[in-house]
């Protein structure tokens, strides 16, 4: 017997009052929880346990730039740090296209299946100076990772930071390892020869190349190559199998120009194709050997000494810069600085000059 039209209407309404009102309970709590206060130590310990979820929440604490949020920053560091260091941290770069989120995925994969790793990516991806925005569209290129257990993956906006990373990277890199990721893979914006500071914060640094890309010629020059441990030729396969090989050979050349590194390693040069897995256990192969002679010979714990004491002064850099921006006074000085720049009444020299006295004399 069908329902009378009366019955119908009452009902729905009746239907759509009950959705409302679970609506409006259910933003309530959201609302709530946003007002709740962070317990940091609380947030900590579950890092310490190997919670993910709390990992992906203490790195956004790190990454907010809220002054409301430095005590539980503080808080969650400190308390992590005990636990940190005990990883092997790794930096990948590459020219954008070199295939970087393929190739992480395929070692990623591999460290996971093959030898029981727990692997963490930080993915710094490029902030767009127009727009201020990011893509993060790591965790969707490596699609097969991110399903596994032991695998966590952090897609991060490099913001106005220099240097291929993202400003509060270090200390995610400390989280991970209290959270129980034994290697950490660091994979930067591949912007080129600016990418020195995530030479500073990792044990090995991996350059991804591509043959037939002119990248050759750029492998004379100093700067990135210096820095590289070692050089994979990327897209070694299918036809382009042969100029790989090719690429390998002169860049082998090229790397007999640079002088012997401090830690007494000779950088050597892989191929591998992480779209079809190829080469990727020669690459781990090197990576161990790398290790056993850096532990050997006391470099790899001189190194931590030196990221430590890098960290520490860009920490200082990045909170001055911090401070002089916030200051109200400096707000106001600034802009009318700016404004005399424009009516060319001063030189950008005396203006910065100016400025940064002002800050001297209200500190």
């Amino acid at each position: 017997m069908p329902t009378p039209k009366k019955n119908k209407s009452a009902l729905s309404e009746k239907t759509s009052q009950h959705s409302q009102s679970i609506g409006a309970k259910s933003a309530a709590r959201i609302k709530a929880l946003r007002k709740k206060r962070i317990d940091a130590t609380d947030l900590a310990q579950q890092i310490l346990a190997g919670n993910k979820t709390a990992l992906s929440q203490g790195i956004t604490l790190v990454e907010s730039k809220q002054e409301k949020h430095f005590e539980s920053v503080k808080t969650i560091i400190n308390t992590c740090l005990p636990a940190s260091g005990k990883s092997i941290r790794i930096g990948i770069t590459g020219v954008p296209g070199v295939g970087k989120s393929t190739f992480i995925e395929a070692f990623g994969n591999y460290l996971i299946d093959k030898h029981e790793k727990k692997v963490a990516v930080l993915a710094v991806d490029p902030t767009s100076s127009v727009s201020h925005g990011s893509i993060l569209g790591d965790k969707t290129r490596m699609e097969e990772l991110v399903k596994q257990e032991n695998a966590f993956i952090r897609p991060t906006a490099s913001g106005d930071s220099l240097g291929g990373v993202a400003q509060k990277t270090r200390e995610s890199v400390i989280l991970c390892e209290a959270a129980g990721f034994d290697v950490i893979l660091i994979e930067t914006v591949g912007v080129g020869q600016s990418e020195t500071l995530v030479h500073s914060m990792t044990d090995f640094f991996l350059l991804l190349k591509l043959a037939g890309a002119g990248d050759e010629l750029q492998g004379i020059k100093r700067g990135i190559m210096e820095m590289a441990d070692a050089i994979v030729i990327n897209k070694a396969d299918g036809e382009n199998l042969k100029p790989a090989r090719q690429a390998q050979a002169e860049f082998k050349k090229a790397l007999h120009l640079y002088p012997t590194k401090e830690s007494t390693w000779k950088p050597l040069v892989k191929m591998a194709s992480g779209l079809h897995q190829k080469g990727i256990d020669r690459i781990w192969e090197m990576l161990e050997t790398y290790f056993k002679l850096t532990k050997g010979n006391g470099y790899f714990e001189q190194l931590r000494l030196e990221q430590n004491k890098h960290w520490l002064l860009q920490t200082i850099q990045d909170q001055l810069k911090a401070d002089f921006y916030a200051n109200p006074k400096i707000k106001q000085a600034l802009a009318e600085k700016i404004e005399a720049l424009e009516r060319q009444e001063i030189s950008p020299f005396e203006a910065a000059f100016d400025l940064l006295q002002l800050h001297k004399e209200i500190s």
